[in-house]
């Protein structure tokens, strides 16, 4: 197989490393097998997004409600960033609690972010190009945020000026965001 798994500190949260077959020409890499992903114990991804980001971007914290709640598998292209996840699962061990991993377009690593967890990540250089897959369609009726510094969370952020949208900007606090996700 051409993946392996680490499994992080948050239950179900995943750093995916694949192999890379180099040469003096350059190199080649499978970042995606569908059946090596479901013998893995990883859902179908349906949709494919990607975003270019100034040094100091964060995007997130992002998730979408249930019934439209969706999974990630995010691989930073080029560039480098601090990639995170935040539990949202009601009643779960690790309610509240993040894991954070940098990625980087030379690294062949990849997270898998499950559905009922928030996402978000800094770049870390100009002209970061972040790609990734979900297991769910964008549903802007079900898109939330979650602010990025909410203290109660605390994540540690690497330093730096700091860039965010006007929506991440207003975002709420944990203890005020709407999620209705349910650990099992």
């Amino acid at each position: 197989m051409n993946f392996t798994v680490t499994q992080l500190s948050l239950p179900d949260v995943l750093l995916i490393e694949h192999r890379v077959f180099a040469d003096d020409r350059g190199a080649f890499t499978e970042t995606f097998r569908a059946e090596s992903f479901r013998e893995l114990g990883l859902p179908e991804f349906i949709q494919d997004n990607q975003s270019v980001s100034a040094k100091g971007v964060v995007r997130g914290l992002h998730y979408q409600l249930d019934p439209a709640a969706v999974g990630k598998l995010v691989r930073c292209v080029g560039g480098r960033i601090f990639d995170v996840a935040v539990d949202l699962r009601h009643g779960s061990p690790s309610y509240g609690r993040w894991v954070g991993v940098e990625l980087g377009g030379d690294d062949n690593r990849m997270l898998y972010v499950p559905e009922g967890f928030a996402h978000g990540f800094m770049a870390l250089e100009g002209r970061t190009v972040v790609a990734y897959r979900q297991t769910g369609y964008w549903s802007a009726a079900h898109e939330r945020s979650l602010k990025w510094d909410d203290p109660a969370i605390g994540i540690t952020w690497p330093e730096g000026a700091v860039r965010l949208s006007p929506k991440d900007e207003a975002a709420p606090v944990l203890s005020g965001a709407e999620h209705n996700f349910r650990y099992q």
